[in-house]
């Protein structure tokens, strides 16, 4: 009866060894993670400062600038989905702050609405810079006929609308109606790790069951 017992309990504790192992590292890689939300929300809420004659794509992402300037009349759609609202568009627009232009995100308006008129005097901005990365090989080219885009992809939107790559995503804006900004936060960021982790153990709570089980069958079998 020993002898074939030996084989399952191997398998099975090798088997359970594993899977708790994997669940374990992906508890420390939930920790990980929460570490490094918490480091980009600290990032996203500090006082704003001045954009920078050169920002870093990685070093200033989530930056948290304030300009003054004026919104262009030219403008690019991006198309989006909010929960408990529906499809709608980022309007994303030319900024001149003067000695420089720039992109500016200035929020979201519902695929019905009217796109509101741009204010005509200097506005105040105050948003985060970011470079989003959200072109993948899915996502389709923009529809230029009718000024729909699928992502924002800040060098081909710069290239469109004649500013500098450089997106600032707008948390308020002074004069503005009508759009509602949409600002930087880390929702959009995937943190599965907790999920993993209780499929792991869940699996190694089944593996040694069906372990124990097969124990008791062969036991049951020898006597």
């Amino acid at each position: 009866m020993v002898r074939r017992m030996i084989v399952p309990l191997i398998f099975g504790i090798g088997g359970v060894v594993v899977l708790v192992s994997l669940g374990v590292w992906q508890m420390q890689r939930l920790g990980w993670k929460d570490a490094v939300l918490a480091d980009i929300t600290a990032r996203i809420s500090a006082d704003p400062v001045e954009i920078p004659a050169n920002p870093d794509t990685v070093a200033d992402r989530y930056l948290p600038v304030t300009a003054q300037g004026v919104m262009g009349s030219d403008f690019v759609r991006v198309l989006v989905s909010q929960r408990h609202i529906g499809a709608g568009y980022r309007i994303i627009v030319p900024f001149d702050t003067g000695d420089r232009v720039i992109l500016l995100d200035r929020g979201f308006i519902g695929t019905g609405d009217d796109l509101p008129t741009a204010p005509a005097d200097r506005v105040v901005v105050v948003g985060n810079l970011h470079w989003p990365d959200e072109v993948t090989g899915s996502t389709p080219t923009p529809d230029l006929g009718a000024n729909i885009w699928f992502a924002r992809d800040v060098s081909a939107l710069a290239a469109a609308l004649g500013t500098e790559p450089i997106l600032v995503i707008a948390r308020t804006v002074s004069d503005e109606a009508g759009v509602t900004p949409l600002p930087v936060d880390t929702v959009g960021i995937p943190n599965d790790h907790l999920q993993y982790a209780i499929t792991w153990f869940s699996l190694a709570i089944l593996w040694f069951g069906m372990t124990a089980y097969l124990l008791w069958r062969i036991r049951q079998r020898t006597i």
